[in-house]
């Protein structure tokens, strides 16, 4: 962390290191997205039935390939699929219900509980160090950020996280959206992510964003030492509580201590004063787009 402030952890243990630590050593299936959920618990019910890829493949109508396949996260079930292998495994329509949630939407499941508060918040307060916000991205940059930051993750598999992250747009495109405050530190926009082109079309989507009147973007310059060098994101909601979200390397959790987020609002303040203004972060970021536009 930056010395002058550094964001707080929920562990009584009150060290950040520890709080990463805990996360490592949490089930790695809290990372899993709903479509590679699907797969396992597919895998998982036939091999625990000693049903093997040809005779799971035969009672559903697919071929073992198509079953391996899907066990893997390799592709998207079909719905005939799921509906067969529910009445294979005699799982009423667990399965069934389970593929709708990776067809219609594949966030990792830590993820989801964030996405449903961002939907009903008032106010989001967010600081991003590295990569501009998922609610600005562009489709080529959030997939250039997937392949590079979760390798191994298949192609049907970032397909459909980048369906349902294209989704959450939609929070601020509602008739009353929330007002949305963004701190950025410059090297967001200084790190190349996919290529040129790609990052000359995400400040592009980043300036226009910038127009709507709910929206206030701020850039901390990068010869500023920022009051944190952790990206968080704070979600205010009316007539209740403030949350606090901070990713680590298994994910992020919702942390509502009293005592934490007001220390992380301490945090947003300290860096809305280190970071320029509106318009002229505006102003320097159509500067940067220079240096990608061709």
């Amino acid at each position: 962390m930056i010395p002058q402030y550094s964001l707080p952890c929920s562990r009584a243990s009150g060290t950040p290191n520890q709080e990463v630590k805990a996360m490592q050593d949490d089930d790695l299936s809290y990372s899993l997205s709903p479509l590679e959920t699907f797969g396992i618990d597919v895998r998982s019910m036939r091999t625990g039935r000693k049903i093997t890829l040809d005779a799971l493949g035969k009672a559903v109508g697919y071929s073992a390939a198509y079953v391996s396949k899907v066990e893997r996260a390799l592709l998207v079930p079909s719905e005939r699929f799921a509906v067969g292998c529910d009445r294979a495994f005699g799982t009423g329509t667990m399965l069934a219900r389970q593929r709708v949630r990776a067809v219609e939407g594949d966030d990792p499941t830590w993820f989801e509980p964030y996405t449903e508060q961002e939907r009903k918040a008032v106010r989001i307060l967010n600081y991003s160090t590295l990569f501009v916000p998922g609610l600005f991205q562009t489709p080529e940059y959030a997939r250039a950020v997937y392949r590079a930051s979760v390798p191994r993750l298949t192609a049907a598999a970032i397909e459909a996280r980048l369906v349902a992250r294209m989704r959450r747009h939609e929070v601020l495109e509602r008739e009353n959206p929330p007002e949305l405050w963004v701190v950025l530190y410059e090297a967001c926009l200084r790190t190349c992510v996919g290529s040129r082109e790609v990052m000359a079309a995400q400040l592009d989507r980043l300036l226009q964003e910038a127009e709507a009147p709910n929206v206030t973007l701020q850039l901390v310059p990068s010869d500023v030492v920022p009051a944190s060098s952790a990206a968080f994101t704070l979600l205010v909601f009316d007539g209740s509580h403030t949350v606090l979200h901070v990713e680590g390397p298994q994910g992020g959790r919702p942390l509502e201590t009293p005592r934490i987020v007001k220390r992380a609002l301490a945090i947003f303040d300290r860096l809305r004063a280190e970071a320029l203004g509106h318009d002229a972060s505006v102003a320097r970021i159509r500067e940067i787009h220079k240096e990608y536009a061709p």
